[in-house]
């Protein structure tokens, strides 16, 4: 049997951060998954000479320095800013909540002290209670008509479930400008790498044994006995079969069709408000790398019910789930070979800069 210093399940950001660093040092390192290809859900690929998010929109943002310098060590990034656009049954407004989106609602509102009054008095109904749940959070931060026609039917899709059902903290805080600026992040770093996001895996695992289409559990002992460390990325309740329960999570569905022009919709990322529309948005990948290719590529992502043996995306981080996923905590944490991490490891939402943040604090400890 080959062995190896330390063995990575999944061939994501995360184990790519602390295998790059575990070579480095000269650690052996084997890194297996079951897709066919590196990346995990940053991977991309050319199609039409174009960079497509194959799993969805990944703009990179950060306000670390350290992590944007980190990063850039592995590609070139382009200034791609992330400036969405909602569309409720074909009328159009600007993301985030700023002062173009303000007057687009209420034309009459011209200066931020009007914005700022109008959402006062749709809020007033919420004064001095404390939120029960989505809607009622949301209304306090925004008002009724941004809730209705921007929040609502968006979230009810995402989620599959009725914004009153849905517990407060989704939606504690929402990016509310009065001024005129559609950026929607307000990190101090933000871009897309030119050539897409696959080229940064790949340097990153330089120097690591890659095996592709391998599932952990087909083999699950030789796998087990190969390395003196496991870094595991999966679900932590699946590696555990399930002994305390199955935790929860929102499936997407990606259609991806290509079209004969040079631009189908002058945004790279739309958002569909309304709960009439099946998907949650569409996505026009040149956009993020601002291309001029004849032809163009869009992703419509629709939201679906998750059941075991689906890809996970969105762990679904309400009471009954966190309550699940701290038995598996606790039972991971009297057994030192495995080290799970990422969103499905963590069962938690991750942007890109905090899985390397988190990837890189684990690599201090174990390396």
């Amino acid at each position: 049997m080959m062995k190896y210093d330390m063995l990575f399940v999944g061939a994501g950001l995360f184990s790519s951060v602390i295998a790059n660093e575990a070579t480095r040092q000269g650690k052996k390192c084997l890194v297996i998954d079951k897709r066919p290809h590196i990346g995990g859900n940053i991977y991309s690929e050319k199609q039409h000479g174009i960079s497509v998010h194959k799993y969805g929109a990944h703009i990179f943002h950060t306000s670390s320095k350290e992590i944007w310098t980190y990063i850039n060590q592995f590609a070139e990034f382009n200034r791609y800013t992330n400036s969405p656009v909602a569309n409720y049954k074909g009328h159009l407004y600007n993301l985030p909540f700023n002062m173009n989106t303000f007057n687009r609602i209420w034309p009459d509102v011209i200066t931020p002290e009007q914005a700022s009054k109008r959402i006062e008095e749709q809020s007033a109904c919420m004064k001095g209670i404390t939120p029960r749940n989505l809607e009622e959070q949301a209304i306090a931060l925004v008002g009724e008509d941004i809730y209705r026609l921007l929040i609502q039917g968006y979230t009810e899709k995402q989620w599959g479930r009725k914004c009153t059902e849905l517990p407060s903290s989704i939606i504690k805080r929402l990016p509310v400008r009065y001024i005129f600026d559609n950026n929607y992040f307000d990190d101090d770093y933000q871009g897309i790498p030119i050539g897409g996001y696959t080229q940064i895996i790949e340097r990153m695992l330089h120097g690591s044994e890659i095996q592709l289409s391998v599932d952990y559990f087909s083999d699950r002992n030789y796998f087990d006995n190969c390395a003196d460390k496991i870094i595991y990325t999966g679900m932590i309740d699946e590696y555990y079969d399930y002994r305390f329960g199955e935790l929860e999570y929102r499936g997407l569905q990606f259609e991806t069709e290509v079209f004969p022009i040079s631009n189908f919709q002058g945004n790279a990322v739309i958002n569909y408000t309304d709960t009439e529309t099946p998907y949650t948005r569409i996505i026009e990948h040149k956009h993020f790398e601002y291309g001029a290719q004849a032809e163009t590529v869009i992703t419509r992502e629709y939201p679906k019910v998750w059941q075991v043996g689906n890809e996970p995306y969105y762990p679904i981080n309400d009471e009954k789930n966190m309550s699940i996923y701290r038995e598996y905590t606790e039972f991971a944490e009297k057994r030192d070979k495995v080290i799970f991490g990422g969103r499905l490891g963590m069962y938690k939402y991750f942007d890109m800069d905090d899985t390397i943040a988190s990837a890189m604090e684990i690599a201090k400890k174990i390396i």
